[in-house]
């Protein structure tokens, strides 16, 4: 072969696969990002058990409010699909939240592109949780599912 001219050999030595993954993660490390969208607390509210949240469908979210004896924070996404009840850190220890809901620790909402909108703040707004055991309860009314502890255990 003549200068200048690269042969297969040479081509399929350069891009191996180490190459590959390495331009992979060059390329990965250089883009940034986009920081998780967290819902956000209303100032003045005191949050002693951290903020995790539950959405729900918004066609469910009347309904939900209606059956609950107390309402936190509620928040509805951008486009109005759903709706985020702030709830206590760890409120999905022992509950298995029926489908379509979406338990979010942290309050995270995924793939947001703009942060939900603050519709409902309690009343003396202390804490900004709704209860998670009633709101649990309303949902499994609402969907029609059988809450986790009253069902049958199969040995």
């Amino acid at each position: 072969m003549g200068r200048g001219r690269v042969s297969a050999v040479t081509v399929r030595r350069l891009l191996d696969l180490d190459t590959l993954v390495r331009l992979e993660r060059r390329r990965a490390a250089a883009v940034t990002p986009t920081p998780p969208t967290r819902l956000a607390v209303p100032e003045g509210m005191s949050q002693p058990l951290g903020c995790d949240a539950v959405s729900v469908p918004s066609r469910f979210g009347p309904r939900l409010m209606a059956r609950l004896p107390r309402v936190g924070c509620v928040y509805e996404d951008v486009d109005a699909a759903r709706w985020w009840w702030i709830v206590p850190a760890d409120s999905d220890v022992a509950l298995e939240w029926p489908s379509p809901a979406y338990y979010a620790a942290g309050a995270v909402v995924p793939g947001a592109r703009r942060a939900p909108s603050l519709i409902h703040s309690p009343s003396g707004g202390e804490v900004p949780y709704t209860p998670p055991i009633p709101l649990y309860l309303a949902w499994c009314t609402a969907t029609g599912a059988t809450p986790g502890w009253s069902r049958a255990v199969r040995a």
